[in-house]
């Protein structure tokens, strides 16, 4: 986020926002952005509104728009019941309003979120999600965070990177659906015999059965998984009762988002480490390639400035015998 937002430099590949280089067109780039730090930087002693305006004059909106401007975010975010109070002694939900306020200011094409939600209350992170949907409406709005139900909620593409390395560019449901490998159970029951192992042997296509835990009534959840995608429900609801295994709970087992990223990072982590050679041998590629860009730039500049040049003089040529014919 920092590379993408152009606080560090980065030291191979480009960046492009909307089309601009961060690196070469730093100034034009900026201002597709909006940011909104992870430590919602804030002056504590201004009102919203002040913040807001200041932020209006920084990022160059016309001193004729600006009070339109300060009016439409703070609107935008919801905070018009305490644009006079000063900052400091606004909830943690409202500085977090406050913080991406100041990013949507200019109207930016792209929103870039760093955990949003972080120390808010479960009332202020759904308000808050919320904002960001209705957000999303209207504006690219890239965000980070660790927690993965938060990101299956909001987002409609997930990336997943781990040391640096691109692990998966999909949509939450299509990842999840990718990790579903076995067909599993959830099967609660109140068992004070202890036969539902045996039982379940006796059951044709289960493949294995797991003790997941213990609940405070006395009931225990397993989970139960078949070697196929066989529909194991009506076998276990007559083998069950049969043996006088009573049924609190049975459903399908739920793959979350969590799951994928996990299943996803131990695939990658079983993967053999690079050498220090191959190592060495990719950066000793990666410079040549640079290099031969930079000199085919340079003999494609070169080649324009000749055909400037050659355009020129025919130009002048013309014009020479122009005068002459007069």
């Amino acid at each position: 986020m920092s590379i993408i937002t152009g606080f560090i430099e980065p030291t191979q590949g480009k960046v492009e926002i909307n089309g601009y280089d961060v690196s070469k067109k730093a100034r034009k780039a900026k201002r597709e952005i909006g940011y909104m730090p992870e430590t919602t930087p804030l002056y504590s002693e201004l009102t919203p509104k002040e913040f807001i305006k200041y932020m209006a004059e920084l990022k160059g909106v016309p001193r004729k728009e600006r009070k339109q401007e300060v009016e439409r975010v703070m609107k935008a975010v919801n905070i018009e019941d305490v644009k006079g109070r000063i900052i400091r002694n606004l909830s943690r939900g409202y500085k977090q309003r406050v913080s991406l306020a100041g990013a949507l200011v200019g109207n930016p094409k792209v929103l870039i979120l760093d955990e949003p939600t972080v120390g808010l209350d479960p009332k202020q992170v759904t308000q808050i999600r919320d904002l960001i949907k209705s957000l999303g409406k209207n504006h690219t709005v890239l965000l980070s965070s660790h927690i993965l139900s938060e990101v299956s909620q909001i987002c409609k593409k997930v990336i997943i990177i781990n040391k640096g390395k691109l692990v998966a560019i999909d949509s939450p449901k299509n990842l999840e659906e990718k990790t579903e490998k076995e067909n599993k159970l959830l099967v609660t029951v109140e068992d004070p015999e202890d036969k539902i192992e045996n039982v379940v042997k006796g059951i044709s296509n289960i493949d294995k059965i797991k003790l997941v835990k213990e609940l405070s009534d006395g009931t225990k959840q397993y989970s139960i998984s078949s070697k196929d995608n066989t529909d194991m429900r009506k076998e276990i609801f007559a083998s069950f009762a049969k043996n006088d295994i009573t049924i609190f709970e049975l459903k399908k087992a739920e793959i979350s988002l969590e799951d994928a990223f996990l299943d996803l990072i131990n695939n990658q982590q079983s993967e053999p480490e690079k050498t220090k050679e191959e190592i060495k041998k990719e950066k000793k590629e990666m410079k040549a390639k640079q290099k031969q860009e930079k000199q085919n730039k340079k003999l494609e500049k070169n080649k324009q400035k000749e055909e400037q040049k050659n355009k020129k003089a025919k130009k002048t040529e013309k014009n020479k015998k122009k005068g002459g014919d007069k």
